[in-house]
């Protein structure tokens, strides 16, 4: 049959649908055999003739000849057997051993002798083989046609008129056989007749049939089996000489017989897998042409020759990290040529890895999971099976498979740290790189691609995007805007990373931002009032000691560190061995006892520098009086700054309007003071310092500690010409080295009255 043609239908036979054999990857494999000699059509289940199929190549001069094919299926795995009769046609002539046979027959020969030519050889079976012969129209000899016990069927040359050796010496005779098959073929050789003198007697052979056993790979010229057969004639009529008659175009490459011995050698490669049985016939024939034959049978024995060979038929790769144990990922076929226990196979697998082997049907395996796969700890294994036979010695052949672990997102980023700074110092430019985060994914390509993006929340009210943002790539953390270390001093922000497998994974990490101090703000004086044209004027007794305290610089910075340590300096004063202030505190005191020729009007100009880098600092104008009645006090024109002389008229003017005023509401001071110092004695003079509110800014605390307003001091309230009613206000006393934040100076005299009550009716101390 012509490749392609169609055998039948297995899908149908066997109840299969056709449209499953090719998800279960349906095949067709010749058993004992590498060549493809069948195939099947996966959508209609047919079976087709792959590779054309010779009868006589396969089977030789079996009667029967089936070839074992083998239907696979897998997921599950499924193995139907099939046998495939194949029916011979008649595509070989008949052909004889030789293309002349000489006859040597005496004269005396009687009428009816009969002479056996060789029979003529078929390499078809049945009714496609010979089935008669025909003889060349003579007048000597007719044709009778025999049947051997093994059903060969020969012809014999029968003498029908005596031979005249003088009348005729010889003859040319053409012998024809005929096969019965359709169309009819046909073989013929020519005989060629000698008429010599009598010979009466054939050879005659020690056996009829020779059986000899010989195993394969035998070396070449080893001697198989020898033949015998004797003649009775003496002379030429005795000698015998050897030939084969009828044998196989296979069995005459690998066979030599000598014809003087009747010695079978080996002239070619034996194999058992190729051929266990030989059969043949070897013809004795004496000087004049007499003969007899006999049928030589040789066995060959098997030896272990074949190494098992290890076929890989299916295999899943890659193979998902995620697949359980025990999943079936290929399918492996064990092959060995030998037969009996050289064909027994044990197959298995050496190596520390995470699969082995299940026998299936007949000669198959399935490679199977034994433990969980893990992509990120071994991603490629390459796997050894090894089979062995049981032959002696046993035989073993290898097969590594390679196996790929695909990936599947099973790993979550990492970030490098558990948590991350950033310090940035204030001012800085937006765009500014804070610092990066890393997050690594040990999954691989899209699973292991981080994208990094920002958690949103809400830094003082505002959303954290307008602080800070970061790069998707790279993680990089950059700055929106420009910080403010006063505003704020820190925050945190969430920075999620997320891969980009299906579904995506992600974790979090924290990063916290410090904001540093840059020096940026000036010192802030809050008392004296720095305002331009005004003063503030403190009253001196003139009989304050060395070392009394006049008044207190009180100024604050609003930067932090060193930033903010403050220190005071006298930068003019009207007497400069008079006066000192303390360098960190701002309290000025005397430095010696106040004498009567010193000046009564001190003007003192105090700057306040903070410690940063550059320094920044501010000033404020300090006027003292040295005297111990207000009544004593000049006009206060003469107190105004001397060169400011145009500002004079209007504070005259001022002053005389509101004279009047300030009489009577110092007169009630006095009286309130006295009352107040019989209640508790003075601590240091008469002189006080009143803080206007105005001076402080809202809810001012100095929380943290830089020393701004660290020291402690009790103060009587006198009114001073530089005090503004609007401005006087009692507050607490307080011993604490420290003033805590709810008892700092207030904003509103309705705070005091919550502290201290009626200040009408008993005011104890007013404090600075």
């Amino acid at each position: 049959m012509k490749q392609g043609s169609i055998i039948g239908n297995i899908a149908k036979d066997l109840g299969l649908e056709a449209g499953r054999l090719s998800v279960r990857k349906a095949r067709v494999e010749t058993e004992g055999n590498d060549r493809r000699y069948c195939d099947i059509n996966l959508r209609s289940g047919e079976l087709t003739v792959a590779e054309r199929m010779d009868r006589e190549e396969l089977c030789g001069e079996k009667p029967s000849c089936v070839l074992k094919l083998e239907l696979l299926l897998e997921a599950p795995l499924e193995l139907h057997r099939i046998s495939l009769q194949i029916q011979d046609i008649n595509d070989n002539p008949p052909t004889f051993p030789k293309d002349k046979i000489k006859l040597e027959i005496r004269e005396s020969a009687d009428k009816g002798a009969r002479y056996r030519v060789n029979a003529a050889h078929d390499a078809d079976i049945g009714q496609n083989a010979v089935q008669s012969y025909t003889l060349q129209r003579n007048s000597n000899f007719v044709l009778n046609m025999q049947t051997t016990s093994a059903g060969i069927k020969y012809s014999e040359l029968v003498l029908d008129k005596e031979l005249d050796r003088e009348e005729q010496q010889e003859m040319q005779l053409l012998l024809t056989a005929l096969d019965g098959g359709s169309p009819q073929r046909s073989g013929t050789v020519l005989i060629h007749v000698v008429v010599l003198d009598a010979n009466d007697n054939a050879p005659v052979f020690s056996q009829a049939v020779y059986e000899a056993s010989l195993p394969e790979n035998s070396l070449l010229k080893s001697p198989v089996i020898t033949v015998h057969a004797s003649d009775a004639d003496e002379g030429v009529n005795g000698e015998v000489t050897y030939e084969f008659s009828k044998m196989s175009d296979k069995s005459r490459k690998l066979f030599s017989l000598d014809q003087k011995t009747g010695e079978i050698t080996v002239i070619g490669d034996i194999d058992f897998e190729e051929g266990s049985k030989y059969e043949m016939y070897v013809e004795a024939k004496d000087g004049y042409g007499l003969s007899s034959d006999a049928k030589v049978v040789i066995i060959i024995s098997d030896v272990n020759d074949n190494a098992p060979v290890v076929l890989l038929k299916s295999l899943t790769n890659p193979v998902p990290e995620n697949v359980s144990p025990g999943t079936e990922v290929g399918i492996i076929n064990v092959q060995d040529r030998d037969s009996e226990k050289n064909r027994q196979v044990r197959c298995f697998i050496q190596q520390n890895v995470p699969f082995k082997l299940i026998p299936s049907i007949k000669n198959y395996y399935s490679l199977v999971t034994t433990d969980k796969l893990d992509r990120e700890l071994v991603s490629d294994y390459n796997i050894t099976i090894t089979a062995t036979d049981e032959g002696s010695p046993p035989l073993s052949s290898l097969k590594t498979v390679h196996l790929s672990v695909a990936d599947v997102n099973d790993n979550p980023p990492v970030f490098e740290e558990q948590s991350y700074s950033a310090y940035v110092t204030e001012n800085n430019k937006p765009g500014h790189t804070l610092c990066s985060v890393t997050a690594v994914d040990r999954d691989w390509r899209q699973n292991g691609t981080v994208i990094y993006s920002l958690i949103p929340g809400e830094v003082n009210g505002a959303p954290v995007s307008s602080y800070i943002s970061v790069h998707g790539d790279t993680g990089a953390i950059q700055s929106v805007r420009s910080f403010d270390y006063e505003q704020f001093r820190s925050f945190t922000v969430m920075i999620m990373a997320r891969d980009n497998g299906s579904p995506p994974l992600s974790s979090n990490v924290t990063v916290s931002v410090f904001i540093t101090d840059v020096n940026d703000n000036s010192p802030q004086i809050l008392y004296p009032a720095p305002e331009g044209n005004s003063f503030m004027t403190e009253l001196v007794p003139k009989a304050a000691q060395g070392g009394s305290l006049v008044s207190k610089v009180i100024a604050v910075d609003s930067d932090s560190g060193q930033n903010a340590w403050l220190s005071y300096h006298i930068i003019k004063s009207t007497d400069p061995g008079l006066f000192t202030i303390g360098l960190h505190s701002g309290e000025i005191r005397t430095q010696r006892d106040i004498s009567e020729s010193d000046n009564m009007k001190q003007n003192l100009i105090v700057a306040v520098k903070d410690n940063g880098q550059p320094s920044l600092s501010a000033t404020c104008a300090l006027f003292l009086l040295i005297s111990d009645n207000l009544a004593e006090v000049p006009e206060l024109k003469d107190m105004a700054y001397e060169d400011n002389s145009s500002k004079l008229t209007s504070y005259l003017i001022i002053a005389l309007v509101s004279v009047s005023t300030f009489f009577l509401t110092f007169i009630i001071i006095i009286l309130g003071l006295r009352f107040c110092r019989r209640r508790k004695p003075r601590l240091f003079f008469d002189g006080a310092v009143a803080l206007p509110s105005s001076y402080l800014p809202p809810n001012y605390a100095d929380v943290d500690g830089t020393g701004t307003l660290r020291s402690t001091y009790n103060y009587d309230a006198y009114l001073t010409t530089g005090s503004r009613t609007s401005d006087f206000k009692f507050v607490t006393s307080y011993n604490d080295n420290t003033l805590p934040a709810d008892q700092t100076l207030r904003k509103t005299t309705t705070d005091f009255e919550e502290a201290f009550g009626d200040l009408d009716v008993s005011p104890e101390v007013c404090a600075l």
